[in-house]
């Protein structure tokens, strides 16, 4: 079934990564480096949930100040906008923080994505919830949907609504454990993303890899 949207994780996928400082975040926090954020404090008692969500809200705003557009992330956002092809955004964070960041895009504006899923909304990542309301909200099944992502949590939610995965390696390795279910594409940047919005062929040998 061809791809009719593309969903995009936000920070360190559209963004650049790092303005996130997630060990330090976590070290604020109180939480095991093993743990994810939000499933720490979810299993926190209400009233300890509760401010440890505002420091992580005050750490998101100002972490969406330092932000900075991904490699190839408004080439990317541009050319499927010149393309009609919807995009969306589904992050494990709050909308100020992406509305903030997204002012440091050229040409791209807040108002051209047609759904951003946010954890007020949603069930976080990797639930695949997120992703089911994005699809429904931009018209389209999950099956016609292209997820984009830097973590494992990106490609399982994904894989789970029934949709195709990308991993995006920002340059790097593969972040998914044997047991995970694994992308159906992987890409080192996403000025390669245009590219599997096209039929499979030749051009693929140009960077991007089809994972097995």
């Amino acid at each position: 079934m061809a791809i009719k949207g593309v969903l995009f994780d936000f920070d360190g996928t559209l963004t650049l990564p790092g303005a996130l400082d997630f060990p330090a975040i976590k070290m604020s926090l109180g939480c095991p480096p093993d743990q994810p954020i939000l499933e720490f404090i979810a299993s926190e008692p209400p009233d300890r949930q509760a401010r440890l969500m505002k420091i992580l809200g005050e750490k998101e705003d100002a972490s969406a100040e330092l932000s900075l557009p991904n490699r190839g992330a408004e080439r990317c956002l541009h050319i499927l906008k010149a393309k009609q092809i919807p995009i969306a955004i589904l992050t494990r964070s709050r909308l100020k923080p992406i509305a903030i960041a997204l002012e440091r895009f050229k040409g791209v504006a807040i108002d051209d994505f047609k759904a951003i899923i946010t954890r007020e909304m949603s069930l976080p990542k990797p639930h695949p919830q997120g992703v089911i309301r994005a699809a429904a909200e931009m018209g389209i099944s999950t099956e016609e949907l292209l997820v984009v992502g830097d973590f494992s949590f990106d490609v399982i939610a994904a894989k789970k609504a029934g949709a195709k995965a990308v991993l995006l390696t920002n340059g790097g390795g593969s972040v998914m454990a044997p047991e995970d279910p694994q992308p159906d594409y992987m890409i080192r940047h996403l000025d390669e993303l245009p590219a599997l919005l096209k039929e499979p062929g030749p051009e693929y040998a140009g960077g991007v890899s089809e994972a097995s």
